[in-house]
């Protein structure tokens, strides 16, 4: 379920808010420069589901957006988990690259079609974790310090937003902040 988590950013035990609620997530980002907002999910994600078919089901969603963001490409990230030790491999290298703190110089706009994963923004002495799962979109302003955890077992796909070809490249601040606070799976399990 998609999750807000507001923390001091030197301290991670300490919880200043915590809500599932969609409006107060979006409310709370919005102040912030951060839009969150949500799509209908259209079509069931499964390993067979190539990029062009998830873009397909969302076109009038994705030419809206482009259009009134100024992006000019598109495509899917997708993680589906397969057997052996090859895709272990690759996606615990990919989540071990974006565990770090880092940003771009583009807005980092994403749409969750299936899954899960956890944008960590780090803003104003705060770190605010943003789980995000299927049918979430977040707009994460450029320049933004942040991290991603797609989780131990990464599962999602998303369609990915760029003014550039190379707008998703980050760019790491070397700061070990990341290390510190709770990694997506300890996000999930219950609490107050």
């Amino acid at each position: 379920m998609t999750q807000l988590r507001v923390m001091p950013d030197h301290n991670p035990d300490e919880v200043l808010l915590r809500t599932r609620d969609a409006r107060r997530i979006a409310q709370e980002l919005g102040s912030l420069g951060v839009e969150f907002g949500h799509w209908e999910i259209r079509t069931t994600v499964t390993s067979g589901t190539t990029s062009q078919e998830l873009l397909d089901h969302y076109r009038d969603e994705v030419a809206e957006l482009s259009v009134r963001a100024g992006m000019t490409v598109v495509d899917v990230a997708q993680f589906i988990p397969e057997p052996g030790p090859a895709w272990r491999e690759r996606a615990a290298k990919a989540r071990t690259t974006f565990l770090e703190e880092h940003r771009h110089a583009e807005d980092e706009v994403r749409f969750f079609a299936h899954g899960r994963g956890c944008f960590y923004l780090h803003l104003e002495e705060r770190v605010y974790a943003v789980v995000c799962e299927a049918g979430d979109l977040i707009s994460v302003p450029a320049g933004t310090r942040h991290w991603f955890d797609m989780g131990p077992v990464p599962e999602f796909s998303a369609i990915r937003f760029f003014r550039e070809a190379d707008g998703w490249v980050g760019d790491f601040t070397g700061d070990g902040i990341a290390r510190t606070f709770p990694r997506l799976d300890a996000l999930l399990e219950p609490g107050p």
